[in-house]
């Protein structure tokens, strides 16, 4: 399973060096290729036939790809557009995570999973956090930057109930977010390694993110599997 991931792991690699060597234009090129390489390692590893899970979360990949690139140009209009696509991806998470939760029909693991006491109270205390810290110099975009915060705190919440890998995706992904908005709206704010550590945190919660939902959808075919194979055992 982890072989189709091997390419994503090295450009992450590759990109991480960019980062501080660059030039420029390779930073953006190289960024633009992340999730489509982790798009190919989901569609190599994921088991056939791939269902609804599967399509979610390549819809997430996706969107993620249009805030990656529009993040990559400089202005508000690119800062917006690129939050709308990061948006998207996270309410699509949200649905699969609610998705893999349910644990109905293919994906039928165990019984219903909760929301840890932990994760409904880190989280919301984190959105209060960021709105209070930031929400003043949001400007225009508190409506915008609030409907995201939540968003991602959701996703984060319920991935918290999904497993290990998603829960830690999901912490990963607040705590890129949380240091991407810092940068962009703390008056002040000076940290050398923000760029690094934004890109660091960001390509491992993608990455967890991906090989969790594989994972899950790995073994869930087993297990639906495992049925056939008794049966025709028995009729031999």
């Amino acid at each position: 399973m982890l072989p189709p991931f091997l390419p994503y792991l090295g450009l992450s690699l590759v990109h991480l060096l960019l980062l501080t060597l660059g030039p420029d234009w390779s930073v953006t090129a190289t960024k633009a290729l992340l999730m489509p390489a982790l798009v190919l390692a989901v569609l190599l590893a994921a088991p056939r036939p791939r269902g609804t899970a599967c399509w979610l979360l390549v819809a997430g990949l996706g969107f993620s790809w249009g805030g990656d690139v529009a993040l990559s140009f400089p202005g508000d209009g690119w800062f917006t557009v690129g939050l709308g696509s990061f948006l998207a991806a996270h309410l699509v998470y949200l649905a699969l995570f609610l998705r893999l939760s349910r644990g109905s029909g293919s994906l039928r693991l165990h019984r219903r999973r909760r929301v840890p006491i932990w994760a409904l109270v880190v989280y919301p205390l984190w959105f209060a956090g960021f709105l209070a810290l930031l929400g003043p110099h949001t400007g225009a975009l508190l409506v915008p930057v609030a409907a995201y915060g939540l968003a991602l705190g959701a996703m984060a919440a319920f991935a918290a109930g999904d497993g290990p890998l998603l829960a830690a995706g999901g912490a990963l992904f607040v705590v890129s977010d949380s240091v991407l908005g810092l940068g962009r709206f703390l008056p002040g704010y000076d940290f050398a390694w923000h760029d690094a550590v934004v890109m660091v945190s960001y390509l491992a919660a993608q990455g967890l993110i991906a090989l969790g939902v594989v994972v899950h959808l790995r073994v869930a075919a087993m297990r639906s599997a495992a049925p056939v194979r008794r049966a025709a055992a028995t009729a031999r």
